[in-house]
């Protein structure tokens, strides 16, 4: 019996409780402040002081979902939900500490700016999106029809304040990079490297090739790197916990279900004279073709279209994931034509609900009557162990799980969740312990050490070993002759380059390359996945009178866009940390 059941053979205990216990409000309420009663914050949250509303919240999240649904045909899921809230939250607190720093600044927008947005010759791209034409242009009569009646529409106040909000963060965005300019050089310099190609030979020697036997690692190896790179082993807040699950795959009896709806639409599909609408009516999940398909080409799973006549509907094709119907529509000698009508096998609502039902009431008894473990073991559900960070929705064992992450941010260690929807099941989570940030101890990050002192001791001997060999051989052939290492060769490798072909990623090395003369041949370079020494055949540079103004004008504007973004993100990150930021969110949405 579900916990709705239990419920429903205690109306009349509850009833008498609810009655005391309002009673018992109305008295205090006459006496107290009702706010003081609840322990729930007005606000969902603050930023140095300044509330964000659960109203603001809300809204954003319902548009999110409302624009999910509209381009995925389909409700946002209980996971994608989670995400996107993380999302707003994260919006709502950035835009309210630009706010204040625009407050700070005296930043303003006079309506002349605003007009000369909306009617200027270079409009805003918010004007060119809600009154652009097909080819480009901005509907005049559109703007001042909405933005110029004086009627002071819904839409006309919406238009303005997004206008007016953009117009005041460009000016934002202005003031914190305008130290941040592009020079000349910077420019010139970007389109050499974009323009620059080189030919070369080389020799690679790989760093494993020196054997474990080779390397020594002392205790005192390893405590001095753990100390010289103890940020390297900082870590954010982590959770271990245990979960159950509650699978919601689709039955035998749900599939048997679906494979009985497609079954009887088959008559339908038959006498249909517009297949492609009636494939979109019907929601199949593979649309409508029309092409012609030779016959020999024609996939295994839908050979028995072949033994249909034009206009007949094939029987039932069970597939792994789908049950499908095809109907042959035309046939054109060694070509036909069909369309396929398929259905997924899913769970139905009637199974999903029973899972629900299943979850909450295990959550119910597990947080209320015994322990996890416990009525683990009376439902004979096996229990599963995570491992989980903050920042990070990846969880082992679980998956990708913004809806466990935020649970293991608002809990205390023994809390048990509610059941949270997944792709494929229902979980039930409890925390086991929540370990805060700091660095992780020397013994657990031991064998970690060892092997990163290994590697480093490795590159080191590799270096060494060929810088010996250097000093013996001074050609590329002489070194490739006394280490039996194939010369390698390589075309036209571009400056903006990363990888070597043959080599992998190497973009320190690739550096070197064009730093280096026609004819020169390097000492030993240091690479990430072994120690190189090259030869340069050839070096192509562009001219600089090559570089005209509308080039370098494109350069300019994406470099000044790539230095104005990270710059921004930084320093927007920097204001996070440094505001006093409350989140209410475990407690209001709860």
């Amino acid at each position: 019996m579900g916990v709705m059941g239990k419920f429903r053979d205690n109306t009349g205990i509850i009833l008498w409780i609810l009655i005391g216990s309002f009673g018992l409000l109305w008295v205090i309420m006459d006496v107290f402040d009702p706010n003081a009663l609840s322990a729930t914050p007005r606000a969902l949250g603050s930023v140095n002081g300044e509330p964000i509303s659960y109203e603001e919240y809300n809204s954003r999240v319902q548009y999110y979902s409302n624009a999910y649904t509209q381009q995925t045909g389909v409700s946002m899921s209980a996971e994608a939900r989670a995400v996107y809230e993380s999302q707003v939250w994260e919006d709502l607190v950035s835009a309210a500490l630009l706010e204040q720093k625009m407050d700070e600044l005296g930043i303003t927008v006079t309506d002349q700016e605003v007009i000369d947005m909306a009617y200027g010759d270079n409009p805003d791209p918010i004007i060119r999106q809600y009154f652009g034409r097909e080819d480009g242009t901005v509907d005049p009569f559109a703007v001042e029809n909405i933005l110029g009646s004086g009627q002071y529409s819904q839409e006309a106040i919406a238009i303005e304040l997004q206008l007016r909000q953009k117009r005041r963060q460009d000016k934002l965005r202005n003031f914190i990079t305008a130290g941040l300019q592009v020079t000349d050089q910077e420019v010139l310099n970007e389109y050499v490297k974009r323009n620059s190609f080189a030919e070369f030979s080389f020799i690679r020697f790989p760093y494993n090739e020196i054997e474990d036997a080779e390397i020594e690692v002392s205790d005192s190896d390893l405590r001095a790197y753990y100390n010289e790179n103890k940020e390297r082993y900082k870590r954010e807040e982590s959770y271990r916990a245990k979960f159950v699950s509650f699978s919601t795959l689709p039955t035998p009896e749900d599939t048997a279900t679906i494979i009985g709806e497609v079954e009887d639409l088959r008559g339908d599909f038959a006498a249909t004279e517009d297949d492609s609408l009636f494939l979109l009516r019907q929601q199949s999940t593979t649309p409508y073709n029309g092409v012609f398909v030779k016959e020999s080409e024609i996939r295994e799973e839908y050979a028995p279209v072949l033994d249909v006549a034009v206009g007949e509907v094939t029987s039932v094709i069970k597939l792994p994931a789908s049950a499908v119907v095809i109907k042959k529509l035309a046939d054109n000698g060694d070509e036909i034509q069909f369309a396929v009508l398929s259905r997924p096998f899913e769970a139905l609502p009637s199974t999903v609900d029973d899972a629900a039902e299943t979850a909450d009431e295990f959550q119910y008894f597990a947080d209320e009557e015994s322990s996890f473990e416990e009525e683990a073991e009376r439902a004979g559900l096996t229990i599963q162990e995570v491992f989980a960070t903050k920042g990070n929705s990846f969880i082992s064992g679980l998956g990708s799980s913004q809806q466990a992450l935020d649970f293991f941010a608002r809990a205390d260690e023994g809390d048990i969740s509610t059941p949270l929807e997944l792709d494929s099941r229902f979980v039930v989570i409890k925390l086991e312990e929540k370990t805060k940030e700091g660095y992780r101890p020397f013994e657990d990050v031991q064998a970690q050490i060892d092997v990163q002192v290994r590697n480093d001791k490795r590159k080191a001997a590799t270096i060494a070993k060929v810088q010996n060999m250097m000093a013996a051989n001074g050609s590329l052939e002489a070194l490739s002759a006394s280490s039996s290492k194939e010369i390698q060769s390589m075309d036209n490798l571009a400056a903006s380059s990363v990888v070597i072909t043959g080599a992998g990623r190497e973009p320190g090395i690739i550096g070197s390359i064009f730093s280096m003369s026609q004819g020169q041949t390097s000492g030993v370079l240091k690479g990430q996945n072994g120690a190189y020494v090259i030869e340069v055949t050839n070096i192509t540079k562009p001219d600089a009178s090559g570089l005209n103004q509308a080039t370098a004008n494109q350069i300019r504007a994406e470099l000044e866009q790539q230095v104005g973004q990270k710059y921004m993100s930084i320093w927007l990150e920097e204001l996070k940390q440094e505001a006093e930021i409350t989140d209410n969110r475990a407690r209001v949405l709860r």
